[in-house]
């Protein structure tokens, strides 16, 4: 029992070291850092369990592969890198979103997403 909290404690270090969200794979590596006992079928049960939780959250980009976070981050949207993959945050909102809402509609929630180059791939 102790090796899988270790390992959960492990988990959970990687997404409270990290200032985006994370893959599984991109979790895995930090991880190994650390414990090169882990492997990512570890990573995914550990991932769905914190969500089932609620720890985490899932970041769903459209045609990509989850990525998640830790929970209870103020409202942000996120940044997609088209080289590397990686997903950053974004801090703030533009706001006024009701203004492109379509006559007659209602606005309960929204994600934006922005996609381009970051810092490291320029």
């Amino acid at each position: 029992m102790q090796r899988k909290t270790t390992q959960r404690s492990a988990i959970k270090d990687a997404f409270r070291g990290s200032d985006r969200p994370l893959a599984p794979q991109e979790v895995l590596d930090s991880v190994l850092e650390t414990d090169q006992k882990i492997g990512i079928a570890t990573v995914y049960r550990n991932i769905k369990m914190l969500v089932e939780q609620e720890w985490l959250i899932p970041v769903e980009i459209p045609g990509e592969p989850s990525r998640y976070e830790v929970n209870g981050k103020h409202h942000h949207h996120h940044f997609v890198c088209r080289d590397c993959g990686r997903v950053y945050d974004i801090e703030g909102c533009p706001g006024q979103i009701e203004a492109l809402t379509p006559k007659g509609f209602k606005v309960d929630d929204h994600e934006i997403f922005l996609y381009g180059r970051c810092a490291d791939c320029g």
